[in-house]
């Protein structure tokens, strides 16, 4: 069956208690890294140090999903639409997160010293991950429509409307597609990890910490707007 609200609401606990502390540690990076940009000297003892530093940051993203992943086998639809998110912040999800190629958009704009060897192997790798969105996209489209019969089965199955044989059919119709759908975040997360890992070959060590920086930069502003948003909401409402 379809989790019901209060199931819902206990499988958002975990990462609601999570999550905001990922996000003050995702700041104390964003300040690390903020700290080692202005420095473009290229000596071993600085690039070293940026080289940690970049490792911990990808740990930190990794915590993050592995713990979203946990979430999403208990509840994918959960992670779909997470209440720990603003509706403001919820618009710019793809598949539970952010669209791959939304690197490229963020090394442009904070990378301005690719040389022309690194520019035509990001234009490349550009093109193979929006052939795997695209990819991805198509799969999201079949699986919605499935899903949009879900509610239908559901509603004549407590009700009482179907046979013992039909019950069963229904509930592992149903199971398959929150399978599918769990497959289809696990791949859309793979694809955010690849992209940005495959990106970060192509840039040297100085470019790679602007471009971790700016995309913590963009994260924490869209979290920001979005609670400025709710707050508005609120003042509104009780005018």
């Amino acid at each position: 069956m379809m989790p019901g609200p209060s199931e819902s609401n206990n499988n958002a606990e975990p990462f609601a208690t999570f999550f905001p502390d990922w996000l003050t540690r995702q700041e104390h990076f964003l300040d690390e890294l903020l700290q080692v940009q202005p420095s473009q000297h290229h000596e071993e003892g600085v690039d070293h140090e940026s080289r940690e530093l970049i490792g911990r940051v990808m740990t930190h993203y990794n915590q993050y999903y592995k713990f979203k992943s946990r979430i999403a086998h208990q509840n994918v639809f959960l992670v779909l639409s997470p209440p720990w998110f603003s509706p403001y912040e919820r618009t710019f999800l793809w598949i539970s997160g952010f669209k791959p190629s939304l690197a490229f958009r963020i090394v442009n704009n904070s990378v301005s010293d690719l040389d022309a060897e690194q520019g035509g192997q990001m234009e490349r790798l550009a093109e193979e991950i929006k052939a795997d969105e695209r990819e991805l996209a198509a799969e999201l489209v079949a699986v919605q429509e499935a899903l949009a019969a879900a509610p239908i089965l559901a509603l004549a199955r407590r009700e009482g409307r179907l046979e013992n044989g039909r019950v069963r059919e229904v509930d592992n119709a149903m199971e398959r597609l929150r399978s599918s759908m769990e497959e289809l975040v696990e791949c859309a997360d793979y694809l955010r990890t690849k992209t940005v890992v495959k990106v970060m070959e192509i840039l040297n060590t100085g470019q790679s910490v602007r471009f971790l920086a700016a995309a913590a930069q963009l994260q924490l502003r869209i979290r920001s707007w979005g609670q400025q948003r709710d707050a508005a909401r609120r003042n509104v409402s009780t005018d």
